[in-house]
């Protein structure tokens, strides 16, 4: 997170009551969760390759599943796997080739895709409890908010990677995610972009 979780609970006096974080990679933000008063039974990940999914569960992390988000179910998309692995993408690269060209996809892979409220429903992930929502899944961040549109009213922060422009091809900007949010009371708080990269994160309050 490139603004960190702890800094957002004290500027914000936001209390999190359970997290649902898209884009789990090694959950390196579990010690910031658990720090900031959320119990680990309350936070629940998404990842989408498998090989991270297997290694967290077998450091013991509980709620883990492995998915690939998207706006619609049981697609079959082609997973790019990246050499860093935190780029990996059902999106082919766009100016990331130009930002950062020593990173680039290794492998490939046909997987099918699921929307976050049939994964939810599905696993019976208590959308009550939980009331932070993050997101960093490289491009389809927008597609997966409108893919858990029905579970909007349950979240009140979202902190999400964000472009400010084709970072990946065909990737949704920082303004469509600013409108989408909009209809559903959120606010951007704050935001910290890599204008050089074109990406970085958001904050989003509902008001």
């Amino acid at each position: 997170m490139l603004i960190p979780y702890h800094e957002l609970i004290k500027k914000y006096d936001i209390k999190v009551s359970g997290i649902l974080h898209v884009g789990a990679h090694e959950c390196e933000e579990l010690k910031d969760y658990l720090n900031g008063g959320v119990e680990s039974n309350n936070i629940y990940w998404v990842e989408g390759q498998e090989v991270l999914v297997n290694n967290m569960k077998n450091k013991g992390i509980s709620n883990i599943y492995h998915a690939l988000i998207d706006i619609e179910d049981d697609k079959e998309v082609t997973f790019n796997i990246s050499n860093n692995g935190q780029s990996s993408s059902i999106l082919e690269f766009g100016s990331h080739s130009i930002h950062h060209p020593q990173v680039h996809y290794v492998s490939s892979h046909k997987q099918k895709t699921i929307r976050l409220d049939s994964l939810i429903e599905k696993n019976n992930i208590p959308m009550d409890r939980l009331n932070f929502l993050n997101l960093d899944i490289q491009g389809v961040e927008l597609r997966a908010l409108q893919s858990m549109e029905k579970y909007l009213g349950n979240v009140k922060y979202i902190y999400t990677e964000v472009n400010t422009e084709e970072v990946y091809k065909e990737c949704d900007t920082i303004d469509a995610i600013d409108n989408y949010l909009k209809q559903f009371g959120f606010e951007r708080g704050d935001t910290k972009i890599y204008k050089q990269f074109g990406w970085g994160d958001a904050f989003y309050i509902k008001k």
